[in-house]
């Protein structure tokens, strides 16, 4: 597999987490708090604004979806994980390991959808 190789991932996001993201210049996602322990980016667009426009809108009052490029020989070492219908998948991220997730994030970090 070559090094260059990119997946694009999806990451549903509130406000607060939002701005966190921005202050990076568009590049990292924020540490996790202590009660999460997982970091969850999704496999496509549509189980992301499910996620944002369901749950971050009610929670927060705004939802948006991000979405990125990870280097793929990275992210192979990860399994997809279903948690629902077909569509909802999404990969766990430990907590520990978001730092180096976030180094093999290849440009910006992208809003496509805004919800209110």
């Amino acid at each position: 597999m070559q090094t260059n190789e990119l997946i694009t991932l999806y990451r549903p996001v509130g406000p607060k987490e939002l701005e966190l993201i921005r202050q990076t210049g568009w590049k990292r996602f924020p540490p996790r708090l202590p009660d999460q322990p997982i970091f969850y980016p999704v496999m496509n667009e549509e189980y992301a604004i499910q996620i944002a426009r369901d749950w971050n809108v009610p929670a927060s009052g705004s939802g948006f979806v991000t979405k990125f490029a990870v280097r793929k020989d990275y992210i192979s070492k990860f399994q997809i994980q279903n948690v629902g219908a077909e569509l909802h998948n999404e990969l766990w991220i430990p907590a520990e390991e978001l730092n180096e997730f976030n180094d093999n994030i290849v440009g910006a970090i992208d809003v496509t959808k805004t919800f209110k």
